[in-house]
């Protein structure tokens, strides 16, 4: 009798169908009969409420509600077949199923005001005469996983409908979690317990109207030395147990468990103007995680705290984080930020990064086989990220050049060789030549970390030249020389990386206008600064694209030392530019560091790299369209009818010099159709094309004569990445015209505008 009338309760509760009978009546069809543990009945196997496998509780218990709750028309579905015989474990299921969606058809304000009144009125008579609070905290000792699951997301949603109506905090709820976290290690059944109070706080984090300081300030206090002090219990272990190597274990559990109440407290502290002690202790014990992530603990339990120090790192703790910037304004924030950065850094220097196993690379439908073997992309680009951002926030606390020399260059070259050693070359990639191409190699494959990371590497340059600067009025060359070798020899030089950047998206305008428009990266940020920096620091750009294009233009020379199956004129495409050291030479040796050997940051040089030579006679040909289509944009901007007439990206520059060559008269550049025969690099054919042929569609290659005394200079690089710049600017006013554009570009368009008159103003030498 009682289920029909719990079905009929369930079929009104969701039809928003007004609770006819009087609240008490309600209140005993949801009460629950624990006074013994309820147990599994095989007469129960045909039930058709959803069920659970029995193992060991997993930590995404507490984000599997949408799993265990059964939608209307599947229940209905359900119990338009079911008979009479429940057994009592299905009875109770129901019940807990009732009261959670009771509680959020509570606090919805859809519902209408005297349904809801009457639900609060249920809920008071459960706590305060069924004390079914009580009751659901015997559940969660029970060995039925589903039972114990759905009692636990039923008390978050009891206590936390007290704290918001009636703004009390349970006491009973309180107590049990006092005694349980304080009991530990000695009492290890902990999991439950962390799984309620972290949907406690995740339920307040969404509520949109609560004021959230208040309520969590009632229900952290009085947990916040028990927690604190269970962090120390917990996380200073001896990992090596092998009661850690399964995930399944209950130690494992427990400790994932604790991760996602991690998680919450770190997006609840900035709710909080002062946070409380629970929500900070992260950070300033995190010597306790990073111990862990090194121990022989199971890599998944790893990659949780890797992941979690990233999100510390980047304040975006929740999907809808405020503004890193904010976060900062606290002292405690900042006072937090530099102690993690602190003990990053101190254990990146002391070969932490090589104690870190990473796992391989998961397998995704459709992935290719290249894939295998390799290293977790996702944990290596997390780990490099929380290094960068550490460094950047120690330079941000930093008053002079000395404070931060030393743990700059110790932990760059230490993710150097984290770098190298876990993205080996594939036999389709080639092997990398400079270090500030590694950041796009690495983070290529994730926007937001990507732009994360260079813009870390930016302000850590900007605030390393600034600190050069201050402390000398007027820097010698030598110094400037040292400087600038420093940076290439880091992978941080500003410059290179941009072009390297540029270099892997084929300078394509319309990718670099997608991620401005994005509101998931700070490619705003970073670019802004950076074209702040690009305008003042013009110069060292110019000689950067030239030493691209000097790096890009080493080949086989003709000469009569050579075989003859060598003496043929060779073409490079664009793709060729990949192998770039762009790597300035200082004309005298530098120390690098102290500690670590400076063939860490020397140029590696393979059978790839071609020999310069001054000989003449050769012959450079450049095709734009290897890389232009090799990534799509995501939207068309082009395509609206009154679109200026562009360049459809296959043009390429033509240099118009007259050079001398051998004894005859002088000889003018122009374009030429170039092609390869086979693998094996057969002789170059190409067909020269008459010069006023510049209307042409067809993909075009930039072709100059060299000769040993007089050297034309190519402006590849120099030409292409102004050229991608321009045609962001075009497109950025043609939207802007149209009030398309998201937000105000106009500082950006001026910034751009600027860059392109010193572009046009630049010495074609």
């Amino acid at each position: 009798m009682k289920i029909s009338l719990l079905q009929q309760m369930y079929e009104d509760v969701v039809g928003g169908i007004p609770l006819a009978k009087e609240s008490h009546h309600y209140t005993s069809l949801l009460n629950l009969h624990v006074e013994q543990p309820p147990e599994r009945d095989e007469s129960c196997n045909q039930m058709h409420l959803p069920s659970t496998n029995d193992g060991i509780r997993s930590h995404q218990d507490t984000d599997m509600s949408d799993v265990v709750v059964p939608t209307t028309d599947d229940i209905s579905n359900s119990f338009a077949n079911m008979n009479s015989s429940f057994c009592p474990r299905e009875v109770m299921l129901l019940q807990l199923t009732l009261i959670k969606v009771m509680v959020a058809k509570a606090e919805s304000q859809e519902i209408e005001f005297n349904v809801r009144q009457k639900y609060c009125e249920i809920f008071v008579l459960l706590l305060k005469e069924a004390k079914i609070d009580s009751k659901l905290i015997c559940l969660l000792s029970s060995d039925d996983q589903l039972l114990t699951h759905m009692a636990s997301k039923s008390l978050a949603s009891l206590v936390y409908f007290q704290l918001k109506e009636e703004n009390a905090l349970n006491v009973t709820w309180l107590t049990f979690s006092l005694k349980t976290l304080s009991g530990f290690p000695v009492n290890t059944h902990i999991a439950e317990c962390l799984w309620t109070l972290t949907t406690i706080i995740k339920d307040i984090l969404k509520d949109k109207v609560l004021p959230k300081a208040g309520i969590l300030k009632k229900l952290l206090t009085p947990l916040d030395a028990v927690l604190e002090g269970f962090y120390d219990s917990i996380l200073f272990h001896h990992f090596d147990s092998h009661h850690y190597t399964s995930p399944y274990s209950e130690a494992a559990n427990n400790l994932i468990s604790f991760i996602d109440l991690l998680e919450a407290l770190l997006a609840s502290r900035i709710e909080l103007e002062l946070p409380l002690r629970c929500q900070r202790v992260l950070f300033l014990k995190v010597s306790y995680v990073l111990n862990l992530i090194s121990s022989s603990i199971h890599y998944l339990i790893k990659k949780l705290f890797i992941m979690l120090l990233k999100k510390c790192v980047l304040y975006k703790s929740r999907e809808d984080a405020k503004s890193g910037s904010l976060f900062l304004q606290n002292p405690s924030s900042r006072e937090d930020m530099l102690a993690l950065s602190n003990a990053v850094l101190q254990v990146v220097n002391l070969t932490w990064l090589d104690q870190i196993p990473l796992g391989e690379k998961a397998s995704y439908f459709g992935g290719s086989e290249d894939a295998q073997g390799s290293s977790d992309q996702t944990v290596l680009r997390a780990l490099s990220l929380v290094v960068l951002k550490a460094l950047e926030f120690k330079f941000q606390n930093s008053a002079t050049e000395a404070e931060i020399k030393g743990d700059f260059q110790s932990s760059m070259s230490q993710l150097l060789i984290f770098w190298r050693s876990h993205m080996k070359s594939s036999a389709q990639s080639h092997p990398v030549v400079h270090h500030c191409e590694w950041l796009s190699l690495i983070f290529i494959e994730q926007d937001d970390d990507m732009w994360e990371a260079a813009k870390a590497l930016l302000l850590i340059y900007l605030k390393f030249d600034r600190l050069r600067h201050d402390a000398a009025d007027n820097l010698s060359r030598k110094e400037e020389e040292t400087w600038n070798f420093l940076t290439h020899a880091s992978g941080c030089n500003p410059h290179c990386i941009f072009l390297f950047f540029l270099e892997k998206i084929a300078f394509d305008s319309t990718v670099l206008l997608d991620f401005l428009i994005s509101s998931e990266t700070c490619f705003l940020e970073y670019l802004v600064r950076y074209l702040k920096l690009l305008r003042k620091d013009w110069q060292q750009f110019v000689d950067i694209c030239n030493h691209f294009d000097t790096k890009h233009s080493t080949f086989q020379s003709v000469s009569s030392v050579k075989p003859p199956h060598q003496e043929n004129q060779s073409c490079m495409t664009d793709e060729s530019l990949q192998n770039a050291c762009c790597e300035p030479e200082p004309q005298t040796p530098v120390s690098f560091t102290s500690s670590h050997n400076y063939s860490v940051f020397t140029t590696e040089q393979g059978d790839n790299e071609v020999a310069e030579s001054n000989q003449s006679n050769s012959l450079i040909c450049t095709d734009s369209t290897s890389l232009l289509g090799s990534l799509q944009s995501l939207v068309d901007y082009d395509s609206s009818e009154d679109s200026e007439l562009e360049s459809d990206g296959k043009e390429c520059l033509v240099n118009t010099k007259q050079v001398p060559l051998n004894n005859e008269d002088e000889t003018r550049v122009r374009e030429s159709g170039c092609s390869y025969t086979d693998d094996k690099r057969n002789a170059l054919k190409s067909e020269v094309l008459p010069l006023k042929q510049k209307g042409s569609n067809t993909s075009s290659c930039l072709t100059f004569i060299e000769s040993s005394d007089n050297i034309v200079p190519l402006r590849i690089m120099l030409f292409k990445s102004t050229k991608c710049l321009e045609e962001l600017q075009k497109a950025i006013s043609r939207l802007q015209r149209r009030n398309l554009f998201p937000y105000n570009p106009s500082a950006l368009l001026k910034l751009l505008s600027h860059i392109e008159k010193i572009s046009k103003n630049v010495n074609p030498q």
